[in-house]
């Protein structure tokens, strides 16, 4: 038995533990949970837990039911929540096959492959999310037919005693009591909504800080007697969620997309991340904007990025460089901007980071960068441009990720059959629907 485990066992003795939650995440990007008693954590560690994997999202066909859940005791944190009347603790689960082997379609399995090529290439993956969220009295609609939002104050806005400040300030000693370091929290633009910046850290200490994130948000809204919800474009004229991602590589303790020399001090390695990115990104946009109404956000405006660009501090485009302070090489990064905060980010943070990567493999070149808006460029001055577009619908997104080698050899086989099936039947149910738009528009005049 390792010190990590012998930690956990102690502090679950000394603090009185009484239940012990083990998460993992399914394809989909639900987060899955099974407690046990206290006396059955030290058996975990040594042979996991059995379950039916064939019941969970994605994670095995019936005839490979039987897996593993195995705590990985570096993610031990008591959970706030749940007070200190039966305290309760949770653990961040790796999967495996009966015979210990990592389960291939298992998400965190997904994101620790890819890490594990970055670091045979001398590189470490570091990640910064910007995660946005709407807070709203229920989820009971309006006289309107829209949600309800908590106020009606906009960006960066001071509401005295208003929901947000009380809910924002709640959530985020939360989040710190268990570990997880915040960076900013403030109002957003639309009505009700809220941004939490999460400090930088490894890709999968943050995948599965964001997991804790979404439950600590909804655990403090439920306490407060609100409701958050993660749903990408839940107004029709209010801006959507996003969860904007700061990226950079590290050789060491040296910023790999720092050059001094270079202009926006971004190095060759840089550029070649950003073009590797910029050129596979719309077939992995069914990952980073996986359902129906992601696309929604993607096309509704609010700045969310619909083109494949690059820019200096330019909020239009996809993938944007950031200012930062020129004597802080450390800081050098690029800023994803596509990504909606309802995504599954192990698989995501995967994808993006490994076609960061086949950039710097193959030397990909990264063209000019766009200054103009590219919201207000018309078609034919995007297409002299050399700027392709998003897919503009979930089926749009489907199509290009099938065709994408990159997608099936990073998600794996399972995972990659699973997330088409799963997408296609999403689509198929949305494209059945007759919406009140088409009522409103067609119902009287045809």
């Amino acid at each position: 038995m390792d010190k990590q485990q012998e930690f956990v066992l102690r502090t679950i003795e000394e603090r009185g533990v009484k239940f012990i939650r083990l998460w993992f995440t399914d394809v989909a990007g639900t987060l899955k949970s099974v407690a046990v008693a206290p006396a059955e954590v030290e058996g975990a560690f040594a042979e996991g837990i059995g379950f039916d994997g064939s019941a969970i999202e994605g994670l095995a066909r019936t005839s490979e039911a039987d897996m593993l859940a195995m705590p990985d005791p570096s993610t031990f944190q008591i959970l706030p929540w749940r007070g200190t009347v039966d305290p309760a603790a949770r653990m961040f689960c790796d999967i495996a096959t009966p015979d210990g082997k990592p389960a291939n379609a298992d998400p965190r399995n997904v994101l620790r492959r890819a890490l594990d090529k970055a670091a045979k290439m001398g590189f470490s993956f570091y990640v910064h999310p910007e995660i946005e969220f709407y807070l709203l009295k229920g989820t009971e609609l309006g006289p309107d037919g829209q949600p309800v939002p908590v106020d009606n104050a906009g960006y960066f806005d001071n509401v005295p005693g208003g929901t947000a400040h009380d809910f924002r300030r709640r959530a985020v000693t939360m989040l710190e009591q268990l570990g997880i370091s915040v960076e900013f929290s403030h109002h957003e633009g639309g009505p009700g909504q809220n941004e939490i910046d999460l400090r930088y850290a490894d890709a999968l200490s943050m995948a599965d800080n964001i997991m804790t994130f979404r439950t600590v948000i909804k655990e403090v809204a439920i306490e407060q007697g609100v409701y958050a919800t993660f749903m990408p474009k839940p107004f029709t004229n209010h801006p959507g969620s996003g969860m904007h991602t700061h990226f950079s590589l590290f050789e060491g303790d040296r910023n790999a997309f720092f050059d001094a020399a270079a202009p926006y001090h971004l190095s060759i390695v840089a550029r070649q991340f950003i073009a590797g990115i910029l050129k596979h990104a719309p077939e992995l946009t069914l990952v980073t904007n996986q359902y129906v109404n992601s696309y929604k956000r993607l096309w509704g405006g609010g700045e969310a990025p619909s083109y494949v660009s690059w820019g200096h501090n330019n909020r239009s485009a996809l993938i944007r460089v950031p200012l930062h302070k020129p004597e802080k090489s450390q800081s050098t990064r690029i800023e994803y901007r596509a990504m909606d905060s309802a995504a599954n980010p192990y698989l995501a943070y995967a994808l993006l980071l490994s076609a960061g990567l086949k950039g710097i493999e193959e030397g990909y070149e990264l063209g000019a960068e766009t200054e103009d808006d590219v919201w207000s460029l018309s078609d034919m001055e995007r297409r002299a441009m050399g700027i392709e577009s998003l897919p503009q619908s979930l089926d749009h997104a489907i199509r290009k990720l099938e065709t994408s080698d990159l997608a099936a050899e990073v998600l794996g086989e399972s995972v990659f059959s699973y997330v088409l099936a799963n997408k296609r039947n999403e689509w198929a149910q949305y494209r059945s629907q007759v919406t009140p738009f088409e009522i409103e528009q067609n119902l009287r005049t045809l």
